[in-house]
């Protein structure tokens, strides 16, 4: 496992902090292979109970069994609780804040994900939508198309940011599939590029 990137080296309290966010950062994920966070805002501020924002850089993370290649994200302000991190506990974030930024998915990690107890009723669901079969077989990514298989069957399939969440739609825009939408996840861009599926947006996380 890589080490962690050295973040802020100005401030031992904005070290601190970041130190405790990585962890924080860990706790929610199954893997993180790799983790850089560069924070915003100044000292004065975090004494304050407020960060400018956080930009994070992260590969090969499982996040409630989905695996993903890359993330790179950007937070708005967020309101920290210093006194217990100072007082060597654990950091505490209490309020709702919003990111944005680009996560992407390699054809390999998809396959796996969606093959997961967790994840397969989604697989089952988009290869029954666009080839009326089951259950899913495979997940490539071929020059500018994401190709499911079931069975002997493949589709070769085009995805699309609609109305702030995702659908894989065949070559001629028909059938299309949508993924189920999380009210807290906005997606605004879809496209496949360098072998990966990324996906850019926004989102509201509550700790």
């Amino acid at each position: 496992m890589a080490d962690d990137a050295p973040t802020q080296r100005s401030s031992p309290v904005l070290q601190l902090l970041a130190s405790g966010l990585q962890f924080w950062i860990r706790q929610q994920c199954e893997a993180v292979e790799s983790l850089e966070l560069q924070l915003h805002g100044s000292s004065l501020g975090l004494l304050r109970g407020r960060l400018d924002g956080v930009s994070l850089v992260a590969r090969r993370v499982v996040f409630s069994s989905l695996e993903i290649e890359r993330v790179e994200l950007r937070s708005d302000a967020i309101d920290v609780q210093v006194g217990n991190l100072l007082r060597g506990k654990a950091v505490q974030l209490e309020h709702p804040f919003n990111i944005e930024g680009t996560v992407a998915f390699s054809a390999g990690g998809l396959g796996r994900s969606l093959c997961t107890p967790h994840w397969r009723p989604l697989g089952d669901q988009l290869v029954d939508g666009l080839l009326g079969l089951t259950p899913l077989k495979s997940v490539n990514i071929e020059r500018d198309r994401l190709v499911l298989q079931a069975q002997e069957h493949r589709c070769e399939t085009i995805p699309r940011a609609v109305d702030g969440h995702l659908e894989l739609c065949g070559e001629d825009g028909n059938p299309c599939v949508a993924l189920p939408a999380d009210p807290n996840i906005t997606i605004e861009n879809a496209n496949l590029e360098g072998g990966l599926l990324q996906l850019q947006g926004r989102a509201r996380v509550s700790p």
